[in-house]
């Protein structure tokens, strides 16, 4: 038998999944708190132990692989020239790259943007600026002003090819330690991600894996190869567009709610539906991530409750309730377990309202303009009205009684927001994507199939 084992060491928890590979069948699941400070180790050798207990005695991994979110994730801080471009072109790449983002920087840094930076936990720094061959005087500025700071970073410079050389120079006079590669945006709103991910996956890879005290998988395992966030976004996009021996789902959005963030990830072109409407901005990525820090079960449920309102929060229910009051204890209380029939349908209205504020955001939106007697109709972001397929994953999710009352808030009914209009839902029940995103760097055929098995349809 050829027998894989797929391993999450996530912020909370490190998750084992047991694949049969000639079968195309999970064998077995388990889960154990992850220990950072006492090391990453324990945590899985206790998962495993609960693994072991569930499989036969002759089962033996012929690979093991992992992905992780431990000791706060892959953290990082995109720069770039103007705020709504390169610097957004820079943040969009890092998000994709499966990064949690301390901080956006655009224009010239100041000083006291150098010392935020230097006092950050910063994992790696994105520099951006600048198309090719245009601005390059804000890129080199700001190169210099990171020389000078002596930051023990790493630095991957993604902008205007036309000033890597003086970057270069200046970076290896101050014994920086920088990556280049291909512009994030070398024409205007024009996104070219793809190069900076892979160079920001091989650096989480050789350095920070082991910056991060876990270097001691070495040995035990065949290798971190992403944070958890990219291995999602890859089998998210390996389930949307298949291989060529296996059909994908088509264009689908992932929504995940937990304790302290909403993930949302959507994978499709998204342009324009009407030919006669005109697309502005910044292109989106194929496969797009946004995570939302106010919106959370948990660490961010009085952030939640600021951002959605009391009012929208109230609609969920026809008995008198303190809502303000239930999430403050949310929020103290960060690892409570609903043990009411209320606790369920208050979690519930908060991951609903989570959904909906999240999906808007993510999504594109219309607006109209009057000139010479008729309307011109202007697109931002994604279309995302045509997507069939939603997937609904987070502990909120999984457990719900009824995913669907949840899930069902990914529509807007502001017909100007390009969310869903009609989809299918499903839920990720053996939190599996990360995994299936893990499989798929060296069995893509076989994690299609197993992700498509396994997935739980709802709707």
């Amino acid at each position: 038998m050829n027998y894989y084992l797929l391993l999450d060491f996530g912020s909370t928890y490190t998750k084992l999944t047991a694949v049969d590979i000639e079968k195309e069948e999970i064998i077995a699941t388990a889960k154990d708190i992850t220990t950072v400070t006492s090391g990453v180790m324990n945590g899985f050798r206790n998962a495993l132990k609960k693994l072991r207990e569930k499989l036969p005695s002759d089962v033996v991994f012929e690979k093991t692989l992992a992905c992780s979110s431990a000791a706060g994730g892959l953290k990082m801080i995109a720069i770039g020239l103007s705020r709504n471009l390169t610097a957004e072109a820079a943040k969009r790449s890092a998000l994709g790259a499966g990064a949690r983002i301390l901080e956006t920087y655009s224009y010239e840094l100041s000083d006291d943007d150098i010392n935020e930076i230097v006092n950050s936990d910063c994992d790696i720094i994105l520099l951006s600026g600048g198309t090719d061959f245009g601005n390059k005087r804000t890129i080199i500025y700001n190169a210099k002003k990171l020389a000078d700071a002596k930051l023990n970073i790493p630095i991957v410079v993604a902008g205007n090819i036309g000033a890597i050389d003086e970057i270069k120079c200046i970076f290896d006079a101050s014994a920086i330690d920088y990556i280049c590669t291909e512009n994030v945006m070398p024409k205007v709103n024009t996104l070219n991600a793809e190069p900076a991910r892979e160079v920001i996956r091989k650096i989480f890879m050789d350095r920070i894996v082991t910056a991060k005290g876990m270097n001691d998988v070495e040995g035990e395992i065949d290798g971190v190869l992403m944070p958890t966030p990219a291995a999602v976004i890859k089998g998210a996009e390996l389930l949307s567009t298949g291989t060529e021996n296996e059909e994908g789902m088509g264009d689908l959005i992932v929504v995940d709610v937990g304790g302290a963030t909403t993930d949302v990830h959507s994978i499709g072109v998204g342009f324009p539906s009407d030919s006669d409407i005109r697309f502005e901005g910044l292109r989106e990525p194929f496969a797009k991530r946004t995570v939302e820090g106010d919106l959370g079960m948990r660490y961010s449920a009085l952030s939640l409750y600021e951002a959605v309102g009391e009012e929208r929060l109230r609609s969920y229910f026809s008995e008198e309730i303190d809502i303000l009051e239930n999430c403050k204890y949310r929020a103290e209380n960060i690892m409570m377990v609903p043990n009411s029939q209320l606790d369920y349908k208050f979690d519930e209205a908060m991951a609903g309202c989570a959904v909906e504020a999240a999906v808007i955001r993510h999504a594109g939106s219309i607006r109209k303009e009057y000139s010479y007697s008729r309307y011109i109709y202007y697109q931002r972001g994604k279309d995302l009205t045509n997507v069939k397929v939603v997937i609904g994953t987070g502990g909120v999710i999984v457990h719900s009684k009824n995913p669907v009352k949840i899930l069902d808030n990914v529509k807007s009914y502001d017909s100007n927001i390009l969310t869903p209009a009609d989809a299918n839902f499903y839920v990720d029940s053996e939190y599996i994507l990360s995994a299936i995103g893990l499989l798929g760097m060296i069995l893509p055929d076989k994690a299609v199939k197993i992700m498509k098995k396994y997935l739980k349809k709802v709707s």
